[in-house]
């Protein structure tokens, strides 16, 4: 990867440059049976009208906090990128009460509901699919984003060393966070075309970073997994094989 890049959204441009075809994120979720593969294409494409729908429709400047309530899924690692595509301060598990808008799952519609500003709420259903009811008082994603543009540009540039991520209490800049994901991805023995193999959280560094940034941050790609306690016995060894993962965190 580029050693210039700065910010997450720059190491996505990179990733972009370099092999736009190849897989950058594969989610599984085991509750449901539900497989998404996204080229880095693809999920910059997400990314692009996540932004443009942050920076546009929700009128999101940089520096603004946005409460981030969703778990490890593919639309959470889109959003993660629009908010630093934006500069928009993405708080993981964060206070509603004190952000300036709020990105919700189903499950966490009440808690946002104590947002004053912009709430977006995403039904994390199969294919991205919206909610059958849109709930009260939010936009739904799914309905949002399709009509967004596929090109974004910030109408500021996003300074590398402003706030970008808040998890678990601890707040990282854009060129920290960065720097982070490098360590991290040497640290698991990443590099080009490594498929590291998650189930971890997104409540904390240690499940974003194998869930998102470190793979990114060496030109790999992650296979995140969510409920993987639901596979059946033996599952797990096949789909590391599948996949062909070369890497796994549990």
């Amino acid at each position: 990867m580029n050693a210039t890049d700065r910010t997450p959204a720059d190491l996505l441009r990179s990733a972009l440059a370099a092999d736009p075809a190849r897989p950058l994120v594969t989610f599984y979720d085991d509750a449901t049976g539900e497989r998404v593969e996204l080229s880095v294409a693809t999920f910059a494409n997400w990314v692009a009208k996540t932004a443009n729908l942050l920076q546009g429709d929700l009128a999101a400047e940089p520096g603004d906090r946005l409460a981030l309530l969703l778990p490890a899924h593919w639309q959470t690692a889109v959003w993660l990128l629009a908010c630093s595509s934006v500069g928009v301060v993405a708080e993981v598990g964060g206070d509603p009460a004190g952000a300036d808008l709020v990105v919700s799952g189903p499950d966490t519609l009440e808690e946002a509901r104590a947002c004053s500003g912009e709430r977006v709420a995403l039904a994390l259903r199969p294919l991205g699919g919206r909610f059958p009811q849109p709930p009260a008082g939010f936009a739904d994603y799914a309905v949002e984003v399709p009509g967004q543009g596929d090109r974004f540009a910030p109408y500021a540039p996003v300074d590398p060393h402003a706030p970008a991520l808040v998890v678990d209490g601890r707040e990282l800049t854009g060129a920290e966070l960065t720097g982070q994901a490098r360590t991290d991805a040497h640290q698991h023995g990443l590099g080009p075309g490594s498929r590291l193999l998650s189930g971890l959280s997104y409540a904390n560094w240690e499940g974003l970073s194998a869930g998102l940034y470190a793979p990114l941050a060496a030109g790999g790609s992650v296979v995140l997994c969510r409920h993987l306690d639901r596979l059946s016995g033996g599952g797990l060894d096949k789909r590391r094989e599948s996949e062909r993962v070369t890497v796994t965190a549990l």
